[in-house]
């Protein structure tokens, strides 16, 4: 199930404040590009559960 459209609007990455888009299984920032987990449908936008884009992975 994906994130709803609504949550996507008001969410933003807590490291830099930019907006996010939704991937298959993740939520990317647009600004820094941390990659944030999605867990059974809940997104979790904790710094420290994000991880970096790997070499090759597209924003």
């Amino acid at each position: 199930m994906p994130v709803p459209p609504e949550l996507l609007a008001i969410l933003q990455c807590p490291a830099c404040h930019s907006a996010v888009e939704e991937s298959e299984d993740s939520i990317i920032c647009t600004g820094c590009g941390l990659i944030y987990p999605v867990r059974d449908d809940i997104p979790h936008m904790l710094v420290e559960e994000a991880r970096r884009p790997s070499e090759g992975e597209t924003k």
